[in-house]
């Protein structure tokens, strides 16, 4: 099932997603909550009435004629109003072609347990424009990643049942002005102002029973679900970037273990995957840098389109644009 936030009537409003037709949730079950904030807060008694919905709809018995086309409205963020939204390193080949592009030896930690760290979760946006200062555009980057919503509470949650607490997958694009974050993480805290202006995800939730045939195992001594889900960015057209989610490293469950320690999650959290291997340009600039020192550097700049592709997940589609300001905030050295 494909859960999609949209714009009704200047407000949130939730659907499911048949044959390119949204439907809203009165008409697969009139009890059915018509945001995602409620729905994932009444999870377990909501989903199984929403999948049956969507199946009497598949067997044209319900909601005929109510359909609209998605192209129609415009497609928020699957939880336009996150309770938070945390960031994991879950990909090794990142970190590996990271370190080695900075001419520093793999951190042995990587191995020992999943790290995160938590951004903006009012910066979270869906498709479309994406708004960036000018400081933002010093070394633009897009981030190719994964994330899953969180849709029933939790604490103290062990990684064998932690699948149980994910709601779906979407794609996720972790917005960064490189610039900005190397310069605040010298002082060993961050990221933040290079990270907190916009972080896009969508275009819908996928649900996991839509997902069970991408279902691949977890990497030797590592627990939960998988998926074998094909990865691509591109940016203006031209494609940049290719990985695939079922080389994480660390699983979506074995992360909500470590963030639930001690600590409550709760429906509409969200909690990305981490850049999977060759997933941004400062990963792919750090490379070309060194096998050919006249490598020519790419970043994003205003007017550029970037859309992130995964397998079963959709096509995340945002346009980068200048804000009309000439604030700066960059230190000088």
């Amino acid at each position: 099932m494909k859960l999609v936030s949209y714009l009704k009537e200047e407000h949130d409003a939730l659907a499911v997603l048949v044959d390119g037709l949204l439907y809203d949730m009165e008409y697969l079950h009139p009890d059915l909550p018509n945001t995602m904030s409620m729905f994932l807060n009444y999870w377990e008694d909501s989903v199984a009435f929403a999948q049956e919905g969507v199946r009497m709809i598949e067997e044209g018995r319900i909601a005929q004629g109510k359909g609209i086309p998605v192209e129609s409205v415009q497609v928020l963020a699957p939880v336009p109003f996150p309770s938070s939204c945390r960031d994991a390193y879950a990909f090794r080949q990142h970190v590996e072609a990271a370190r080695r592009n900075r001419k520093v030896p793999m951190i042995p930690e990587f191995d020992q347990y999943p790290v995160f760290y938590f951004t903006n979760h009012h910066g979270v946006k869906g498709p479309g424009e994406v708004l960036c200062m000018p400081d933002h555009f010093e070394k633009l980057d897009f981030e190719l990643e994964a994330a899953i919503v969180i849709c029933k509470h939790g604490r103290n949650i062990k990684a064998e049942e932690a699948d149980e607490y994910i709601g779906g997958l979407m794609i996720m694009n972790d917005l960064s002005a490189r610039t900005l974050q190397m310069q605040e993480m010298l002082l060993n805290l961050g990221p933040a102002k290079g990270k907190d202006f916009a972080t896009t995800v969508g275009p819908w939730l996928v649900t996991l029973d839509e997902l069970e045939e991408f279902e691949t195992a977890a990497k030797e001594g590592h627990v939960g679900k998988a998926w074998n889900l094909k990865m691509t960015c591109t940016v203006n057209g031209v494609q940049v970037s290719e990985g695939n989610l079922g080389d994480m490293d660390w699983t979506f469950a074995e992360i909500i273990e470590r963030a639930s320690y001690g600590v409550d999650l709760y429906p509409g959290d969200i909690i990305g995957s981490g850049t999977v291997g060759t997933g941004c340009f400062l990963e792919l600039n750090g490379t070309g840098k060194l096998n050919d020192e006249n490598y020519q550097e790419q970043w994003l700049k205003e007017g550029d389109v970037v859309e992130l592709e995964i397998d079963a997940l959709g096509t995340l589609s945002n346009i980068i644009v200048a804000e009309e300001s000439d604030w700066r905030i960059i230190s000088e050295p």
